[in-house]
Order: structure tokens, then sequence, then C-alpha cells
């Protein structure tokens, strides 16, 4: 009798919390659901890359990760890199994010390793790899090319007390070619080959740019080499509190090392980029686009197509995709072409 009692009042008491608890809940739940609308809604608002915010099912890659090894958070690599990305996340609702490295070297190495999908390289770092040269023990075969992509320009400065005025006359002198190793090194070194000078007749001295500015301004080195997108942010701060002078290259005899490196191009530094009166001859790395070469041709495809249209995206990112172009996409790869690639470039052309 005494527990029947007790059980009976205990009902009203447990209808009431259950009750309390239902209210409570729908209370929560409720703002989260607008709050997951109004999110959507103010995603599509703002999506002027793509419609495909759910990917019909011929738009899916055959992969489910695009991971893209750029370069330092701030460089172009990275900001590029990371709206290419988010391209392929919105185009294809793929899972595509970017990693941060050392760039070049590092990129290729991970990419060979299968440690990321895709990477940004300089031209002669991949064709060190693809021959097993320099920063590779022996030639990596797993890696292609998917886009030549915009230039990284062979900057060299000196002062114009110095005399020098071309690349030769940089023989005897004390200059800085870049960390060693680095992007800039391998192609200073490359250069000055090209022209008849070896690290035996001049003094090296391995610095960065920032470092390598620092040394213009101390006098403690005649000239230095920068290769970077421009303008380069170390030689604008240069240009302030040094008499900046240009070196040329002369384009013949770099059409010349081009014919066997053909990861260069003839360059010009507009005039006023760095208070220069007149355009200064120089050259240029491209860029590259490297995939793994066991990416299906189907997926080579569409990443590619997805990148041309929607360059405009990429442009606004950062000013140095402005250089890339459809029509010079893959003029002068220094790798194997991937087959999709080949196949959107194929359908361009026959247009």
């Amino acid at each position: 009798m005494f527990n029947h009692m007790s059980n009976h009042s205990k009902s009203p008491l447990l209808l009431s919390i259950m009750i309390s608890a239902a209210l409570a809940m729908s209370a929560c739940s409720s703002p989260s659901s607008e709050n997951t609308d109004d999110t959507a809604a103010a995603e599509n608002a703002t999506d002027t890359t793509t419609d495909a915010a759910t990917p019909a099912a011929d738009d899916k890659l055959d992969t489910k990760f695009v991971t893209i090894a750029t370069g330092g958070a701030s460089g172009p690599y990275n900001i590029i890199g990371t709206s290419l990305s988010e391209i392929y996340v919105k185009t294809f609702g793929v899972n595509s994010k970017t990693q941060t490295t050392g760039a070049s070297v590092e990129n290729v190495n991970l990419l060979t390793q299968g440690k990321v999908d895709m990477v940004l390289a300089l031209s002669d770092v991949v064709t060190d790899a693809v021959k097993g040269e320099n920063n590779f023990d022996q030639p990596i075969s797993n890696i292609q090319q998917i886009a030549v992509l915009y230039p990284n320009v062979v900057q060299i400065v000196t002062s114009k007390k110095s005399g020098i005025k071309n690349i030769e006359d940089l023989r005897g002198k004390r200059i800085a070619v870049g960390d060693q190793g680095s992007g800039t090194e391998v192609n200073a070194r490359t250069l000055l080959e090209g022209f008849g000078i070896t690290y035996d007749d001049v003094t090296v001295d391995y610095l960065g740019f920032a470092e390598a500015a620092d040394g213009m301004k101390a006098g403690k080195i005649e000239a230095a080499f920068f290769s970077s997108g421009l303008p380069n942010s170390s030689l604008m701060e240069l240009e302030q509190g040094l008499d900046l002078q240009l070196v040329t290259i002369n384009q013949d005899k770099l059409n010349e090392i081009i014919a066997t490196k053909p990861y260069f191009k003839t360059f010009e530094i507009p005039a006023g980029t760095y208070g220069n009166e007149t355009a200064i001859p120089t050259a240029a790395i491209m860029n590259a686009l490297m995939v793994r070469s066991d990416l299906s041709e189907n997926d080579g495809y569409k990443l590619t197509k997805a990148l041309f249209e929607n360059l405009d995206g990429l442009k606004t990112a950062h000013q140095a995709a402005n250089d890339i172009s459809l029509e010079t996409a893959n003029d002068g790869m220094v790798a194997p072409i991937h087959l999709g690639a080949k196949k959107y470039y194929d359908e361009q052309a026959a247009k």
C-alpha cells in the first residue's frame, strides 16, 4: 500500500520534469537551426565562384582528398593554393586543404612520398627532380605536371656606383646568391654558369632576401640575386636607402641557355618597378602545378578544367595569378604532362 501510493505521487513530478526537459531541448535546437540556415544562405549569397554547392554525380572526383602543398603562410604559393583548394571544395565537394611548407624542394618530396596530392614548385626544381640532380639523389618518376603557372623573376641588383651593368660584370665580385639550396641559389648558379662564370670566379655569400638587402646597404656585398614575383618587398625597402641598379641579362645568350634549360624564360622587369627608367631584360623561371602520376585521368581533367574556369578568383586572391594563362599553360612543361590535363588542353585547342 505504501509503495503504490509512493509511485503514484511521483508520477506528476516525473511528468513535469519530462515536459520541462522537452521544452528546454526545443528552445536550444531552434536557434541552432536558424543559424545553420542563415549561414548557408550567406554562403550561397557570396559564392561567386560556382553554383555547385552540392555537386552532381558527374561533377565529383574519384578521390576524396586534394591536399595542396604550397609555401610560407604569407607567400603567393599559399595564397593562390588556398584559393584553388576553395574552388575544388565548392566545385566537387571534395575535402581539399593546403599545407604550408618550405616550398619547392620540400613540396616535390612530399608529393613523391604520397603525403600530398598537388604541389606548387619552381620549374628548375622540378627539372632537377625528374633528372635526379642537385637536391635529388635519383630521378623521380611518379610526378606529372598539370600546368605552367606564373613566373618567378630573376632580379639581380647592385648599386649604381659599383659599375656593374650586365651579368658578365659579376666576375670577381662578392655577391649574394640566396640561401644555400634555395630556388634563388639554384637558378643563380645555373645562370652564372651559362655565362661562363663559376662560383670559383666570384665570392659567394649564401643570404636570403632580407640578409642580402642588409648586406647591400652595409656595403658588404656588391650585388645580389633575388628570385620572386614582382615587386619584391625587400627590394622595395632597399630602393629607399640605396641608389639601386638592376643588372641586365643578355637575351640572346639567355636563349642559348633556354635551349638546354627550358624552365627559363626571357623576361623584362617593367620600367618604374624599382625606380628604373627603362625596362630591364632578365630571366624568369616558371612555377609549375604538379600532381602524382597515379591521379586518375578523370580527376586530372576536372582539376585542370576547374583551375582555368575560375581564374578570376585566383587573380583576386593574388596579383601573381594575373600571369596564369590557358594559352601558355602547357608551354614549356618540365615534367611529363598528366593525361587528364592533356585531354583538357587538346579540347580547348580544338575549339
